[in-house]
């Protein structure tokens, strides 16, 4: 199996901590499922799943705290279902009444290198060849095309992305270690209605983390 890598940086950051209920404050380095987000907007198809196995930190890390205006509000279902039955409804949010302002401790000046596998579902409707699968995201890759802005666990923070043939010749990572404690490793989507976070202890070693296996025994619920 070919493994993928990609660099991926951007001016902010922020891969939330979901224990943090009323500020946004961010994991110290990128979480698995934000770096598979990356990969799947440049790539994805129901055939196809991305597995994270490595995230490389290229830059210090370095903290900033913002103050930014946000909707507390989401859109009422009630209304939305009103409008679909009688043609008629409320669909709109006055920001002016729902705004609020919330501080966030943000990452700064980012950069990594995120490691993953392209595995193949076998059950998959369309029995192309892998390598027609894996041929696509290189191309869209090295051409810098995706289906939709990659970001950094924000949308509002734009990541930027380039294509790594060969990571044994780029940049060496920072040189730093460090317990990051439990991170969120993905979310269960097994019951559609009710998904699960999955955790791991992760640890950084001179700029590196290891991202155990989805069915790993060090994963947590």
């Amino acid at each position: 199996m070919k493994p993928y890598c990609l660099e991926v940086s951007g001016d902010f950051a922020c891969f939330t901590r979901p224990e943090m209920k009323v500020e946004r404050v961010s994991y110290d380095v990128m979480t698995p499922s934000a770096a598979r987000a990356v990969f799947e907007a440049i790539f994805w198809k129901p055939a196809v799943r991305w597995r994270v196995r490595r995230i490389e930190v290229l830059k210090p890390i370095r903290w900033i705290n913002l103050r930014r205006n946000e909707v507390g509000a989401v859109m009422s279902v009630r209304n939305v279902q009103t409008a679909m039955n009688g043609g008629d409804g409320v669909l709109a949010l006055n920001i002016e009444d729902e705004r609020q302002q919330r501080a966030g401790l943000f990452l700064r000046d980012v950069s990594y290198r995120i490691h993953a596998d392209l595995d193949i579902e076998p059950d998959r409707v369309d029995q192309s060849p892998p390598a027609k699968y894996r041929a696509m995201f290189e191309r869209r890759a090295e051409a810098g095309q995706c289906v939709n802005q990659p970001y950094l666990g924000c949308r509002e923070f734009a990541a930027r992305f380039r294509y790594v043939a060969d990571p044994a010749v780029e940049a060496p990572t920072i040189a730093e270690s460090r317990d990051l404690g439990w991170m969120l490793h993905d979310l269960d989507f097994a019951n559609p209605t009710d998904s699960q976070p999955r955790f791991f202890r992760a640890q950084m070693a001179n700029g590196a983390v290891n991202v155990p296996a989805w069915e790993g025994e060090e994963i947590r619920r």
